[in-house]
């Protein structure tokens, strides 16, 4: 019997595969993504200190979102990791997109943070 993967478990070896390669910095943190049926986060990372300087979310509360799990959410979350990020005074990132494929909610939220000004 052929034991298949899950497309879970396939996108964390990937995710692992790429991580091993990118680093994020205090002045090009790392923009990583994570999505769920119900809700989509981002973070930016300082990979050299292993701290978060800045997340959105879908559960926020200062969004007031409905469904946290479709594309103008998702538009909603890059526009707001791109504020942060301004506030922070980082202009440019290094996009981790956790081994999800650029298609859908993370094209989504990708466009909307380049939109606001993000570089990568």
């Amino acid at each position: 019997m052929i034991n298949k993967i899950s497309r879970n478990e396939a996108r964390k070896y990937r995710h692992a595969r790429v991580r091993s390669k990118i680093k994020g910095t205090a002045k090009v943190p790392r923009l990583s993504i994570f999505r769920s049926n119900k809700h989509i986060f981002a973070q930016l990372i300082d990979d050299e200190k292993g701290v978060t300087l800045a997340s959105a979310s879908s559960v926020d509360k200062e969004l007031k979102l409905e469904n946290g799990g479709n594309i103008e959410a998702a538009k909603k979350i890059g526009e707001l990791i791109a504020e942060r990020a301004k506030k922070l005074k980082i202009k440019q990132v290094i996009f981790d997109r956790s081994g999800y494929l650029y298609h859908g909610r993370i094209k989504a939220l990708a466009e909307a943070a380049r939109n606001k000004g993000l570089e990568f």
